[in-house]
């Protein structure tokens, strides 16, 4: 089963509250919804009478619930007896105010570049290593990048977070106007999984503030395109399936266009004359040879046909300039924030040096 995190109310805005009072009368209409009842079924009218019951206390479900039966073809009812299961929860707004990636390099580096994760990573790797190769073999993807990801998402499944999928999402796509659209759209498509893309029900399904779920912190629409089940179960499970959590990982590098054995990043030296340049977001679309002419010099002989760009990082030692290339642009994938992508790559020379370095 999936491992169960308790979770605290923490303060509500008074539309939460009111939200949250709803829930009293949403309980026994989950009830004759979801509870099977020998010999007789949920006539039409009961559940009329549930979704207008619904309607007076949260319009926003009731809204939702009908674009899914319309669009999707799912039972309006139903969707609402499982959003009324919801807690909208204060803490998930607070937490999606102050992500991490709004630090600069220097601070955000040494949150994730630890002894104890690049040592554990080792490990992890060690320990299985026939499957976490077997799957980038398969998969055309580096073993060592699957297993950074999972580092850096997840303390190598340690922490995958501790509020419940539903109650984040619900909180997001219904009380987070900044991205409320987005959000409504992971919630449409957790509701859209299927049973083999479930491993467990809805409300059961435990992840980050933002929805994200298992060692890999895949959302709902990341769940339908790329997750992979490996182990050959019938089913998807990020939670305690290994093979599922690796294959799934190297999948989404593979969907998002990782090249094997090519570049993803290396510092360079910038000329005195060097030229201005302001890249637009990660995307490599400068011959190196072009850079260098441009006057940043590479520490590494680069092939001058490789498309990079520039990403510049305040360091502990001041600004960093660095030669990003496809691969290093994959990894933003998963986050786009250049520091994420940073992260992730030196972390993953740090567990393959070690790994290359045992007896």
């Amino acid at each position: 089963m999936i491992a169960r995190h308790a979770t605290v109310p923490l303060w509500m805005a008074e539309d939460d509250l009111n939200l949250n009072r709803s829930v009293w009368k949403c309980i026994a209409i989950s009830l004759v919804l979801c509870v099977p009842m020998a010999g007789c079924a949920v006539d039409a009218q009961a559940r009329a009478q549930a979704a207008e019951s619904l309607a007076t206390s949260d319009p926003g479900f009731v809204e939702f619930a009908r674009e899914l039966q319309r669009n999707d073809g799912l039972d309006e009812a139903d969707v609402l007896a499982t959003l009324a299961k919801a807690k909208v929860q204060q803490g998930i707004l607070d937490a999606i105010s102050r992500p991490a990636e709004a630090k600069p390099w220097k601070d955000y580096r040494p949150i994730f570049l630890t002894d104890k994760r690049r040592d554990d990573g080792i490990a992890f790797y060690r320990a299985n290593r026939e499957l976490i190769e077997r799957a980038a073999a398969e998969i055309a993807v580096t073993p060592e990048i699957i297993v950074a990801i999972i580092g850096v998402e997840t303390s190598y499944g340690r922490n995958y977070g501790s509020y419940k999928v539903l109650d984040a999402l619900v909180t997001l796509a219904f009380h987070y106007p900044p991205r409320a659209k987005f959000f409504r759209g992971e919630l449409r498509q957790l509701f859209l999984l299927g049973d083999t893309h479930m491993a467990y029900p809805i409300e059961e399904m435990v992840g980050s503030y933002a929805g994200a779920m298992g060692w890999g912190q895949f959302i709902p629409t990341s769940v339908a395109n790329f997750a992979r089940d490996y182990d050959g179960d019938g089913r998807i499970d990020l939670w305690n399936s290994l093979p599922d959590i690796i294959g799934s990982v190297a999948n989404y590098f593979s969907v998002h266009g990782w090249e094997q054995g090519k570049p993803v990043a290396t510092l360079v030296t910038r000329r005195a004359d060097a030229r201005e340049i302001s890249p637009n977001g990660l995307e490599p679309v400068y011959p190196v040879e072009q850079l260098e002419g441009w006057g940043y010099v590479p520490a590494q002989a680069m092939d001058p046909a490789e498309l990079a760009t520039l990403v510049t990082l305040d360091g502990s030692n001041g600004k960093e300039t660095w030669m990003t290339f496809r691969n290093f642009h994959v990894i933003s994938r998963y986050n786009r924030s250049p520091l994420y992508s940073m992260a992730v790559w030196q972390l993953s020379r740090e567990i393959a040096d070690g790994v290359a370095s045992a007896p």
